[in-house]
């Protein structure tokens, strides 16, 4: 009996430990507000190599809060390049005289971003090109100083929705959206438009994938659907160099839909080829609506599934809803085989917007919680409304969750993981400052919370990176630690001084456009010390 006494002390006292670690790998460390006084949504962040992060999104705001440009229509594109504490680098708006929703960014291999979404205004303001129809993807080309390189209006004659758009290997890249647009008079009539619709819709609305290369040119288009409402939401390109292709769909076997239907909406993958010709497709629901929100190619080369459920166990479904509806992942091998599947609870109306992989093959996801209630008079409960962050192991198995919220609706879009393993929460904020938010700017901010990870191993910073290298023209020289003034030079190998400019910020972009390929070297020297990295200038391969 003593033994046993003894042992369950033992257990005890590990599982406090255990608890302890896991409520310290959850703590805020910061929480900021971005925006002014108006309405600015946030649909997307990214994490950036010199240990900040940018948030994209659209904005209503003038010049107020902490927003120092004005709008130049209705909503406009909006980018806020932030530092590792949330403090400003640069923030940047694009826009028409109409509504500008700025959906994805990415970072792309020549230090700069793609910034991707859907735009109905006209030629004009920053917009260059009419638009096609009703709304059009917009796709706005940056380099590494944040200076407009080129844009592009693609559409057809109805609406287009942009979801998602990610680098390729050749250098381009692929776009994935909805589109319920027809070709146009002009296309049917043999007058070619590069950036119009080739293909007549199948149904209401379609998968549209769009391939560039890196000048924007269009490569090819593909019009994917059954006769009702098929959604695109995420897209891969695969090791093969095709895309996977992640949506919702409530089609019938028609069209291009060659899977029976589950219920009133469920997954729809489809692995295409390079060309972006169909090699297979699957269905994954219940009798219930799925609605995939995003997909995930995770290290070991499968794919995760992620998204909402109102399904009890049916179709291909094995695991039941607790309360209503409820985040639902899917894990799949290369061929769409299921390996695992299962679902979280946290309130009435779970609705999942992010997933992202850890070093060590665990996961999180962001959602957030809605309230049971529209009434905005009343006072929100802990947990409902809130932004939500769940752990789990490679298994789909749950290690810890989280809530962070205000006394308002707080709109979770985005969950990344920065270089120093914390995570930062994004998304859009309507409260005032309230029990977790202390920062807001007006009706709808930014807003993004930074949970530290004390598991992780704190990583040494270099004095001096660059990224990316080698490069074809831009590259960033990153440098690891604070600095009042500086300057930065650039050198051949020979010691001939080409480039010699003052500094301020902690990451440098630096243009070799104009330099014949070779190795050249950067010098940083400010008040604190001098560092020099080697920069490889190699060939642009399109």
């Amino acid at each position: 009996m003593a033994t046993n006494r003894h042992s369950r002390a033992h257990l005890l006292a590990a599982c406090i430990l255990l608890s302890a670690g896991t409520l310290k790998a959850q703590d805020i460390l910061w929480e900021k507000s971005y925006g002014g006084k108006h309405s600015d949504y946030l649909f997307d962040a990214q994490p950036t190599p010199d240990y900040g992060f940018i948030l994209a999104g659209s904005s209503l705001s003038k010049n107020t809060g902490n927003k120092t440009d004005d709008n130049n229509g209705n909503l406009d594109y909006f980018i806020w390049k932030m530092d590792e504490k949330g403090e400003l680098d640069w923030q940047k708006g694009f826009g028409g005289t109409g509504a500008d929703l700025l959906q994805s960014i990415k970072l792309t291999p020549d230090g700069g971003f793609i910034l991707a979404g859907t735009s109905n205004s006209p030629k004009g303001l920053h917009k260059k090109d009419d638009c096609k129809g009703l709304e059009d993807f917009w796709i706005i080309k940056l380099n590494a100083k944040g200076t407009e390189q080129w844009q592009r209006t693609i559409g057809g004659t109805g609406q287009e929705l942009l979801q998602s758009i990610a680098s390729t290997s050749d250098g381009g890249y692929i776009i994935g959206g909805t589109s319920g647009s027809s070709r146009s008079e002009k296309e049917k009539n043999g007058k070619e438009d590069m950036f119009e619709k080739k293909e007549d819709s199948r149904g209401g609305l379609d998968y549209w994938i769009v391939k560039l290369d890196n000048e924007g040119q269009i490569e090819w288009q593909k019009t994917i659907g059954g006769q009702y409402s098929d959604e695109l939401r995420s897209i891969i390109q695969t090791a093969d160099g095709g895309f996977m292709l992640a949506g919702s769909s409530n089609s019938t076997v028609s069209g291009d839909k060659t899977e029976k239907r589950y219920g009133e909406s469920d997954y729809w993958v489809v692995k295409t080829d390079k060309f972006g010709t169909i090699e297979w497709q699957k269905v994954y629901g219940g009798e219930g609506d799925e609605q995939l929100k995003t997909m995930l190619h995770t290290s070991d080369g499968n794919y995760i599934l992620a998204g909402n459920s109102a399904s009890e166990s049916s179709g291909n479904k094995n695991t039941s809803n607790t309360n209503g509806i409820d985040f639902w992942l899917l894990k799949i091998d290369p061929s769409g085989e299921i390996l695992w599947q299962e679902t979280y609870d946290v309130g009435k109306t779970d609705l999942l917007a992010s997933l992202v992989e850890n070093e060590d093959g665990s996961f999180l996801i962001g959602g957030h919680a809605m309230s049971e209630t529209s009434s905005e008079k009343k006072k929100d409960k802990e947990d409902i409304n809130d932004y939500v962050a769940i752990k789990i192991n490679e298994k789909g198995e749950e290690q810890w969750r989280k809530t962070v919220g205000s006394n308002g609706q707080d709109i979770l879009r985005k969950a990344v993981r920065v270089r120093d393993g914390g995570y930062l929460l994004a998304g859009t904020s309507k409260g005032s400052n309230s029990r977790d938010r202390h920062s807001s700017q007006g009706r709808n901010d930014f807003w993004v919370v930074k949970l530290k990870n004390e598991k992780k191993k704190k990583e040494e910073k270099s004095p001096i990176e660059a990224f990316p290298n080698p490069t074809a023209q831009f590259t960033n020289v990153i440098v690891g630690y604070e600095f009042e003034k500086g300057t930065a030079t650039v050198f051949d190998l020979s010691g001939r001084q080409l480039q010699h400019f003052d500094i301020q910020d902690r990451t440098v972009p630096v243009d070799l456009g104009g330099l014949p390929i070779g190795i050249y070297l950067v010098q940083i020297r400010t008040n604190v010390q001098e560092d020099t990295v080697k920069i490889v200038k190699a060939i642009n391969k399109k």
